[in-house]
């Protein structure tokens, strides 16, 4: 397994209580409502972060080894992203691609020596895919918040 492998979170199982079927169906919209709200929140400041971080290396401030960590910290939000909108039957296939489009241009530009003349290289390909990530994301906020809003509503 490569430093830009990931594994999938696992599944969240609830556990059976004694609270009624129409709380704890209140509460799972809610709390639904709240972890997509998260998720993507997590991994849109998770992206900032990756390209700090590739910043950083090019100065030789930071190493393959924290730029690795960032990634593999957004393919588990990215994850958990997907997870979340399939709860509200929301689809994110068009962008399943975004963590190994990410995966291939980080290693392209982490098998360089660090430089701005790297990053230069390397930057506009990296901000091509995370738009990609962004434009898919902004492309379900509105039937994310009408699904959710008639669900709660």
């Amino acid at each position: 397994m490569s430093a830009y492998d990931y594994d999938a979170p696992p599944a969240f199982e609830p556990t059976p209580s004694r609270a009624s079927s129409s709380s704890i169906t209140s509460m799972t919209i809610n709390l639904n409502t709240q972890e997509v709200s998260s998720n993507v929140h997590s991994l849109l400041q998770s992206t900032k972060d990756l390209q700090d971080k590739l910043y950083s290396w090019s100065r030789g401030q930071a190493d393959e080894g924290e730029v690795s960590d960032i990634y593999v910290r957004i393919g588990t939000q990215f994850n958990a992203t997907v997870q979340a909108f399939a709860v509200y039957g929301i689809d994110l296939s068009d962008i399943h691609s975004v963590p190994n489009e990410l995966r291939a241009v980080l290693e392209q530009c982490l098998a360089e020596d660090p430089s701005q003349a790297v990053i230069d290289v390397f930057m506009p390909a990296l901000k091509k895919v995370l738009y990609k990530l962004l434009r898919g994301l902004q492309a379900r906020q509105e039937a994310w918040r009408a699904i959710s809003s008639a669900v709660a509503g």
